[in-house]
């Protein structure tokens, strides 16, 4: 994001105050100008940053197929039946030529569009590698600041950098449906030790059960929970089932994120330090990368990149140039 200029600022605290007081066209207007990094969305984060923090962030995620965005309504449809406000950012993947997306969420989720205490947001994933916009997390945090007390991100679906969205999120879920055979491949991608809750949903499924009992004796292997020395181990998720469909288990899986949410709030804020980084150090590359094709230095800056094409120069000497031509 750009250096707001005096109208940017102004435009954003306004905004800002908007959103926060309920102004639903406010917060849509918000949310787009953070996924398009203006400089009003700079300016209207600076002033709600200082009171976010209270909503609790779920990741889910897993792979295409086993139900996420159904798992998603039915969420929501339960914290709507307890009274509480809840809120969805679905990133969805976007074309590698067009940059345009397919916002399918939005048209599943459709009959909560004229809800006041529902907010559904899809956002263009944009290439980033993850599975998370880029901005995600910055729409996260207008979302809380607006009042919102449980903030759900639907992730892409699964690869080997998916497991970022553990750095995004209070509370990480992650999905299996039966006879996929992903459960090895959940492993090596690292997804299981990031999760702090699995589900295998599509619980009605032959081998429901059995998926679950192979994922349990998995968790148990990778994630002994005592040990004869001091070194830290992984964390043990919860395995639950469910079918969204229905709704079997998605009370529970309901009960489990409000005790995780709880355990996290008493003395527990790593997820929040792991997030907090994550920012600073997006925001910071993406000013490095602006600084570095601005006007001023776009003519040494390509020159440094050709010589690498050319091989004349190698990429650990480039990148410690353009470094040195930043500051």
């Amino acid at each position: 994001m750009r250096e707001a200029a005096p109208e940017h600022t102004a435009r954003g605290q306004e905004l800002a105050g908007q959103a926060a007081a309920g102004d639903r066209r406010a917060l849509a207007r918000l949310l787009t100008a953070v996924e398009n990094r203006s400089p009003v969305a700079e300016a209207a984060l600076r002033e709600l940053y200082p009171n976010a923090g209270r909503a609790h962030l779920v990741g889910i995620t897993g792979p295409p197929g086993s139900g996420k965005s159904t798992l998603v309504a039915a969420l929501i449809a339960r914290v709507r039946a307890a009274g509480r406000s809840g809120a969805v950012i679905a990133v969805d993947p976007s074309s590698p030529i067009t940059g345009a997306a397919l916002l399918g969420d939005r048209v599943r989720m459709q009959a909560y569009a004229r809800v006041l205490d529902v907010l559904i947001r899809s956002m263009a994933a944009r290439g980033h590698t993850g599975g998370l916009a880029s901005a995600t997390v910055a729409a996260a945090t207008v979302l809380d600041a607006s009042g919102f007390d449980l903030i759900l991100i639907e992730t892409v679906g699964t690869g080997q950098s998916e497991v970022e969205v553990a750095a995004a999120a209070d509370t990480t879920v992650v999905l299996e449906a039966p006879e996929m055979g992903d459960e090895v491949q959940a492993i090596k991608a690292g997804l299981l030790e990031v999760a702090d809750i699995v589900v295998v949903n599509k619980g009605d499924r032959p081998g429901a059960q059995r998926t679950a009992a192979q994922l349990r004796a998995m968790l148990v292997a990778i994630a002994p929970r005592s040990g004869d020395d001091d070194r830290p181990r992984p964390k043990r998720p919860d395995v639950l089932l469910t079918t969204a469909t229905t709704g079997d288990g998605v009370p529970e899986l309901l009960a489990l994120l409000d005790r995780h949410r709880g355990r996290e709030h008493t003395g527990n804020d790593g997820a929040r330090l792991a997030r907090a980084e994550a920012q600073v150090w997006a925001i910071a590359g993406d000013r490095l990368r602006r600084r570095l094709h601005d006007e001023r230095h776009r003519p040494a800056t390509e020159a440094t990149l050709q010589a690498v094409a050319d091989h004349r120069l190698d990429p650990y000497a480039a990148a410690d140039r353009l470094l040195a031509e930043a500051d």
